[in-house]
């Protein structure tokens, strides 16, 4: 391919039934600087979306019945000729220069991986958060859950380096998460874009990380299984060292909680993971939340738990629940947020 015909990167975008937030998702992503690639795969929306597409003369729209995020973006990949990937939900948007930044910082480092920080938005795109990139020189720590690794979305990807790292329909509602962790294993070179690249929209009108009823456990079984997979992974490699065990632990515990909620003795199962990993792990609760894991232990606890939302309930019927996104899981307290 000639420098004329070169594509510096490539953006591809699942979506479906998003027409309200996609056109400023593909927007934020053209750039006079760099030659962008713009693929959208429909997964079958009925709000407009492909006719909207058809009028989008830079965009590559596909199209496919509702099979799901992941078969969208690998099918976008099998096709995208940027030297980079990025891959952007629909309902967020890049920042300013993002694309052009990245690939620069890319080239000029030579690197796998460029990552950055994000900005985190409500549902009317008022800023609630500036993240920073948090610096750890562990990134398989960082990706386990050692501390905050931003959003995939704001991360630029080497074209090459992705070649034996697909989305996987099996965790189809943790796939960021699986592939992260994924890409981090195949021990990339990375370079830090210092400013953020993304904006994130958080919003009520459902995402796929926030599943209920018999999805939610579903989302919370591919959490577990892709985290036995990859510490399995690491230490059949020897690479399960005490730092990333803890790191995985700090993802765990929540988890086991949330588990809890329909299914005790898996949960059970999970907690007694987390001790197997870390002997010293100390419950992170404080307050009476703590008092009660650490002296009745972690099944007498959640029964506990159970009962006092049972006997809440009748009185909360109609009432907004609280809303938690992952990021938060591991900073519940007290019985009160665990309850909500």
């Amino acid at each position: 391919m000639s420098d004329q015909q070169r594509i510096d990167v490539s953006v591809i975008i699942p979506t479906f039934d998003r027409l309200w937030c996609l056109p400023k998702a593909v927007s934020s992503c053209r750039d006079s600087t760099v030659t962008v690639e713009i693929i959208v795969v429909d997964d079958g929306s009925t709000d407009g979306t492909w006719e909207w597409l058809q009028r989008q003369k830079d965009v590559i729209a596909l199209r496919q019945e509702n099979w799901g995020k992941c078969w969208a973006v690998n099918r976008a990949c099998a096709q995208c000729r940027g030297e980079y990937v990025r891959f952007l939900d629909s309902d967020d948007w890049l920042l300013p220069g993002a694309n052009a930044r990245q690939v620069a910082l890319a080239r000029s480092k030579d690197c796998d991986i460029v990552v950055a920080g994000h900005e985190l938005y409500d549902e009317s795109e008022q800023l609630i958060k500036r993240f920073e990139w948090t610096e750890c020189d562990d990134f398989i720590a960082q990706q386990l859950g050692e501390c905050d690794s931003s959003h995939y979305s704001a991360y630029l990807f080497r074209k090459s380096f992705l070649s034996a790292i697909p989305h996987r329909p099996d965790f189809a509602w943790r796939d960021d998460r699986l592939f992260l962790l994924e890409a981090a294993l195949a021990a990339p070179t990375l370079a830090i874009d210092c400013q953020p690249t993304l904006g994130h929209r958080h919003h009520a009108r459902g995402r796929l990380q926030f599943q209920k009823g018999m999805r939610g456990v579903a989302t919370n079984l591919q959490h577990i299984t892709l985290y036995r997979k990859i510490l399995a992974r690491l230490e059949s490699r020897g690479e399960l060292t005490p730092r990333r065990k803890k790191a995985a632990c700090k993802v765990l515990w929540p988890l086991a909680h949330w588990i809890g909620y329909s299914h005790l003795d898996e949960a059970c199962e999970v907690a007694n993971w987390v001790f197997r990993l870390d002997p010293q792990f100390r419950v992170p609760e404080n307050g009476l939340l703590g008092l009660l894991y650490r002296h009745i232990g972690f099944r007498n606890t959640e029964l506990l738990l159970r009962v006092r939302r049972s006997f809440l309930t009748p009185f909360r019927a109609g009432a907004p629940r609280q809303k938690l996104d992952l990021s938060l899981r591991d900073k519940v307290t007290t019985v009160e947020d665990l309850t909500q």
